[in-house]
């Protein structure tokens, strides 16, 4: 079901359609087959204008077997299409999830428009030239339901044609037997009466340029390439494989013409102790990793800190705790991004808003982290990571510098003698020197114990320490931010709608529906996280009352309540699953209306 939504994807991204996807697949390698935890689904919704989410309620919903259509029934609306594989809905299957009733023939769906068709049967039928056994032919069964949904929507099949010829190209029978289901299912519904409507979804205006479908992980990966390229710096990221950062050590192993080094370590102490090492080294040093693995990771995290060099490190964060839910979304590691350390150890924090936007931020905590000679924590998540949207791919002209400023010569200056001090620090932005192993007269020493101001040697001193750990957290508050938007149109909004990360999609939403049922509103999303945009305080204050949704249990809201002294109200939600507009509309509706 993953390929057939990427393939339906792929093509209506083509099409010029605004698109948002959500994958949504079990944790098991080989889940239990016809059970509900082993429904495997791609949620898409396209449309010919500008949409934020991938949708509440499907207008159509194909159910391979009897746990998908109870594992999904109740998000559809009245009306509602369903496409059946009749095949698959034998007595054992129904008794599996519960059905004491086939539903297909029981009038239980009377008030949805019920499409039960012999997906199985009619794939098995279009491939019997091919000679492949009845297992093996069944397993195309996807391909024809991807034939049909296209020729319901005025997709076109050639560029799944040409991915099956690519894919398969060593295997000549599976090739062309699933060419053959894609065009047997493109053809049963061009030729059945029982489906007697087609629909055409013209393409979304957009600004010029030129567009792709992209992932949060493809994204994050493309903007950690662009961030190398634009310091200068070679990139190399040190990970462990972990559901759901994984596909960004897949993706950045295949860039090594820019200069990527990628290295699949035993484990996650192995993989950012080893990307600290390349920072040392004068790299760009990445580690990608979800809540588990941060965990595992804060020592080195900590001692990056105290070394004071460039580190990224990249949670994509999934439910918890413990292992928790590996296939699910959640955005619950931002204390633990925050505070997750022992002592004072402060790092700056950065979180995307879309799948698209995953590129500019990882840019940003580049920026951050080789500026300032910080570690960088980038908070991204499932839904983030596994979602797609329309990219519109920047001019490489466009994109920001940034400066390593590497140390060439000695720093220090006295009467009769010129010294390379580590931690003597720039006036502006408290970095200290960055200077590259082996550099002549450049020799020093880092480590995990304190370090004197200046010289960088190991010290006990109590009022060095309270020093040098004012001065670190001093080095983090002054971060270059950009101040926070809002968006309020009327100017009148007396309700402040907040978010941060992937929650952006949902509020943009449900605040959009809010507005068209007379409601004025006003939104603001948090893309920078330590620390805050200069200007939060005087924007929260600003409204009589603010509301925050988080797929949390309210950690944004505490901190924000603890440094404004402001009484946010949070609305919070942890189902492994992102919000749905209408649900959020509605809140904030009530909400509103309580002014």
């Amino acid at each position: 079901m993953q390929l057939t939504g990427d393939r339906f994807t792929a093509e209506t991204a083509s099409f010029g359609n605004d698109l948002s996807t959500l994958p949504n697949f079990p944790a098991e390698i080989r889940a239990p087959a016809g059970t509900l935890p082993g429904v495997s689904s791609f949620q898409l919704h396209f449309a010919d204008h500008d949409i934020l989410t991938p949708g509440d309620a499907p207008d159509v919903l194909v159910a391979m077997n009897p746990a998908a259509l109870k594992a999904n029934l109740a998000d559809l609306p009245k009306g509602a299409t369903i496409i059946a594989d009749t095949a698959e809905f034998t007595s054992r299957a129904l008794k599996k999830v519960g059905y004491t009733s086939n539903p297909l023939e029981d009038g239980s769906l009377a008030s949805y428009k019920v499409h039960a068709v012999d997906l199985t049967g009619m794939t098995m039928k279009a491939l019997e030239p091919f000679g492949l056994s009845r297992k093996e032919a069944s397993r195309s069964k996807n391909m024809f339901a991807l034939g049909l949904l296209s020729w319901m929507y005025g997709r076109s099949i050639d560029g799944t044609v040409t991915f099956l010829q690519s894919k398969f190209a060593t295997k000549a029978a599976i090739r062309d037997a699933n060419i053959s289901a894609v065009k047997a299912g493109w053809n049963y519904g061009e030729t059945t009466e029982d489906f007697a409507v087609s629909y055409q979804i013209k393409p979304a205006p957009t600004p010029p340029g030129t567009y792709r479908n992209i992932t949060g992980n493809t994204a994050l990966s493309y903007g950690l390439v662009a961030a190398s390229r634009q310091s200068s710096l070679p990139l190399f990221l040190g990970s462990y494989p972990i559901t759901p950062a994984s596909d960004i050590l897949h993706e950045m192993s295949k860039h090594k013409k820019f200069g990527v080094r990628t290295f699949q370590a035993e484990d996650e102490i192995a993989g950012v102790g080893a990307a600290l090492g390349a920072s040392f080294g004068g790299s760009l040093g990445v580690t990608t990793t979800s809540g588990p693995g941060v965990a595992l990771k804060s020592e080195t995290v900590g001692l990056a800190v105290a070394l004071e060099l460039p580190l990224i490190i990249v949670d994509v964060q999934r439910g918890g705790p413990s292992t928790g839910l590996p296939t699910k979304t959640e955005q619950a590691d931002l204390l633990q991004a925050m505070f997750g350390r022992n002592s004072e150890a402060p790092t700056p924090i950065v979180a995307p808003a879309s799948p698209a936007d995953c590129f500019e931020m990882a840019l940003e905590a580049a920026r951050i982290a080789v500026t300032y000679r910080t570690p960088v924590f980038l908070l991204s998540d499932g839904y983030l990571a596994n979602g797609s949207e329309p990219w519109a791919i920047p001019d490489v002209e466009t994109l920001p510098t940034i400066d390593p400023g590497f140390a060439t010569e000695p720093n220090h200056h006295s009467d009769d003698s010129a010294e390379f001090w580590p931690y003597l620090r720039d006036p502006q932005t408290l970095a200290r020197p960055w200077a590259i192993p082996g550099t002549a007269g450049l020799e020093h020493r880092v480590g995990g114990l304190e370090k004197a101001d200046g010289t960088g040697n190991v010290s006990y001193d109590p009022t060095n320490h309270d020093y040098m750990v004012r001065t670190r957290q001093a080095k983090v508050d002054g971060v270059d931010v950009p101040d926070l938007e809002v968006d309020d149109p009327t100017g009148d909004a007396r309700l402040l709608v907040l978010g941060w990360g992937s929650t952006y999609g949902p509020i943009g939403a449900g605040v959009r529906r809010a507005r068209r049922a007379g409601h004025s509103v006003a939104q603001a999303h948090l893309r920078y996280l330590n620390p805050l945009p200069a200007n939060t305080g005087e924007i929260l204050h600003r409204y009589e009352r603010v509301l925050l949704p988080e797929m949390n249990l309210g950690q944004l809201a505490m901190l924000l309540r603890a440094r404004y002294l402001i009484d946010i109200i949070g609305y919070n939600q942890v189902r492994g699953l992102p919000f749905k507009a209408e649900e959020l509309a509605d809140i904030i509706m009530k909400e509103d209306d309580q002014l």
